[in-house]
């Protein structure tokens, strides 16, 4: 018999992808743990987020579109940028598509309303988190930090292919859902050409 939410499941590429709450060990602990609770109140978490293996050398972006025959406006690169407003400290997940750069020096930083934005570093990104570097994702972040999401991802059809906190899996949801998730917020221009 055949899966109904299978026709539900993104794919992409010649990766093998499945239900991303039925693979706990493909994701990250903060990862698994969101998920699993979103599906309890949303059904599309079960049906419409897509997780499959990687191998870990190919967990860079350009690698894996090359290898897979991934497009590379599906992915999603999700860096952490901080910055100070006088004693106290602003963090912000930002997620662009990787055709493009995040605008930490002036989106960015105005949206933090900061001085100065600047990435963290990846030590302590990885140990708050409890993600892997290269990894790292918009779900399951510490709480207290933004989620800022390109506004692309909004786009019918489009596809947010992104961490799953390991540098071994990658995660796979439609660009709007991405967008409607709980606390997200959806910036325009977040992410800029690159040259």
């Amino acid at each position: 018999m055949n899966d109904p939410t299978a026709a539900l499941l993104p794919t992409l590429g010649d990766l093998d992808w499945v239900p991303a709450v039925g693979r706990p060990d493909l994701l990250a602990d903060p990862v698994a743990a969101v998920l699993t609770a979103w599906a309890g109140v949303d059904d599309r978490a079960a049906t419409s987020v897509a997780v499959a293996e990687i191998d870990p050398d190919h967990a860079d972006t350009a690698t894996l579109n090359t290898v897979h025959g991934l497009p590379p406006e599906a992915s999603a690169n999700c860096v952490v940028v901080a910055g100070r407003r006088g004693e106290v400290e602003r963090v912000a997940a930002c997620v662009v598509p990787a055709t493009t750069a995040a605008d930490v020096n002036t989106r960015v930083r105005k949206l933090l309303d900061v001085r100065k934005a600047s990435f963290l570093p990846m030590e302590r990104a990885t140990r708050e988190t409890g993600m892997e570097y290269g990894g790292i994702t918009p779900l399951g972040l510490p709480a207290g930090w933004r989620v800022l999401v390109d506004e692309r991802f909004r786009a019918p059809g489009s596809l947010a292919l992104m961490g799953s906190g390991l540098r071994r899996s990658k995660v796979l949801m439609p660009g709007p859902l991405l967008c409607e998730l709980p606390g997200v917020e959806v910036v325009a221009d977040l992410g800029v050409v690159r040259g």
